[in-house]
């Protein structure tokens, strides 16, 4: 039985990390969409169930947290993982306090993303075969 393909989004405003985020994940076989408008991302997560959001807390209009905020008020069981080049603890425990999933500080590897979205996709129903 291998690896589930999870539907994700990237939200950053910093469109190096989205590309290299996209072309690492999809070569796993995940469906991946990248936003580095924010505003975007919103609306795409309201019209859309992913089982993984990715995003950045620094970004101009709306930023991680809000992120966060509408994703645990849309209900679906999809987990968000924090990134941020501004690691604080205090940042740290206020994402998970409001419903983040973990949290990555910048840089990091693709590899240790990978590693958290897989103990994420433990947590959540994901068909196989899709």
């Amino acid at each position: 039985m291998g690896k589930p393909k999870l539907d994700i989004c990237i939200v950053d405003d910093e469109i190096v990390v989205c590309k290299r985020l996209e072309q690492f994940l999809t070569k796993r076989k995940h469906r991946v969409e990248t936003f580095v408008n924010s505003d975007e991302a919103v609306k795409r997560i309201a019209e859309k169930k992913f089982d993984v959001v990715v995003t950045d807390i620094r970004m101009d209009n709306i930023d991680g947290l809000e992120v966060l905020r509408r994703v645990v008020e849309k209900g679906d069981d999809t987990k968000v993982i924090m990134i941020t080049g501004y690691a604080t603890i205090e940042i740290a425990r206020e994402a998970q306090a409001k419903g983040a999933f973990d949290f990555i500080s910048k840089p990091f590897k693709p590899q240790e993303l990978e590693e958290v979205i897989d103990k994420a996709a433990k947590e959540i129903s994901v068909d196989e075969e899709t």
